[in-house]
């Protein structure tokens, strides 16, 4: 084994969820990777959660490998909050992410550590030949281009999480207390010095993905609320275009009356227009209730994670 006594220059966090059957072969070919680097390391896996054998295989890597650390959530916290605490533990002056179900080739690292050198604060990738259902990448896509949008940075995947970033950048990440957030988005916010490069991809070969459909459009609709009010102005420029329509529509209705007199024809085109404008209404009901909840859930002030148990 190395000598890890000394400040480690590389930090790689993963968050682990029900990974047992990835996890020996993700640190076999992620050690010896970093150890051809030549440069000091350390490897912190948190675990969120897990209910198979994840956190026993966990320990086992803490007692064989001095550099790798080991932190356990008490329940499910997801994937970005296992993540931030990654990073409150993280020493290294580069910190690079991944996830553990070895669709992200650890032989990739390398890559990213050249990039950064050349003086990026942030260097995200995207997959080659992207090894993934169609109805994985459409959502994807979309996610892509609204994110780009959004924040004004565009990269080709914001859901890659193979991705690097210098200590400062963690730092400011660490000041952040939100009590959800998406880590890609918000490390471009402290930084312009961004960088994107291709990395392999592989099919996941063991395990289940842990993002269903249902989640992944979850995410795509907390990126938007958490890092910007764009829905709000948004429904509230459409409720102005609504209601001018729905003022010249009632005064063509007054007009259309006084020259052709009482009339029942139009009768359901009313009840058309009708349950539009209530379904816009409901729309924007839902939105500030998204906007409001997540305002109830900065005041409660809960924490945003348990751990109960740390191997440093």
């Amino acid at each position: 084994m190395e000598n890890q006594e000394q400040k480690p220059y590389v930090t790689i966090v993963i968050p682990v969820l029900n990974e047992e059957e990835n996890l020996p072969e993700l640190q076999e070919r992620l050690y010896k990777t970093l150890s051809k680097t030549n440069k000091t390391f350390e490897i912190i896996y948190v675990n969120d959660g897990s209910t198979d054998n994840t956190q026993k295989i966990l320990e086992e890597f803490h007692e064989r490998y001095p550099n790798t650390k080991v932190i356990e959530f008490t329940y499910n916290c997801g994937q970005h909050l296992a993540i931030m605490k990654g990073f409150e533990r993280a020493q290294g002056e580069i910190v690079i992410t991944m996830d553990a179900d070895l669709q992200n080739p650890p032989e990739e690292i390398p890559k990213l550590l050249k990039k950064i050198e050349e003086g990026y604060d942030v260097v995200g990738t995207f997959r080659r030949k992207r090894k993934d259902s169609i109805f994985r990448k459409i959502p994807s896509f979309l996610a892509n281009m609204l994110t780009s949008y959004l924040t004004g940075v565009k990269l080709r995947d914001y859901g890659c999480m193979l991705r690097a970033y210098r200590r400062e950048i963690v730092d400011y990440i660490n000041m952040c207390s939100d009590a959800s957030t998406f880590i890609p988005v918000l490390a471009n916010t402290f930084t312009k010095k961004i960088a994107e490069i291709e990395v392999e991809h592989e099919e996941r070969k063991k395990g289940k993905t842990k993002y269903s459909l249902f989640k992944l459009l979850r995410l795509n609709f907390d990126i938007v609320t958490n890092f910007s009010i764009f829905p709000i102005q948004f429904i509230g420029f459409v409720g102005i275009i609504i209601a001018v329509l729905g003022l010249l529509f009632a005064i063509f209705l007054f007009i259309r009356r006084l020259i052709v007199g009482p009339e029942v024809e139009g009768i359901f085109t009313l009840f058309a227009i009708l349950f539009f404008f209530i379904g816009v209404q409901i729309l924007a009901l839902g939105v500030i209730g998204e906007y409001i909840g997540r305002i109830y859930m900065e005041v409660k002030k809960r924490p945003r994670y348990l751990v109960k148990k740390e191997l440093l």
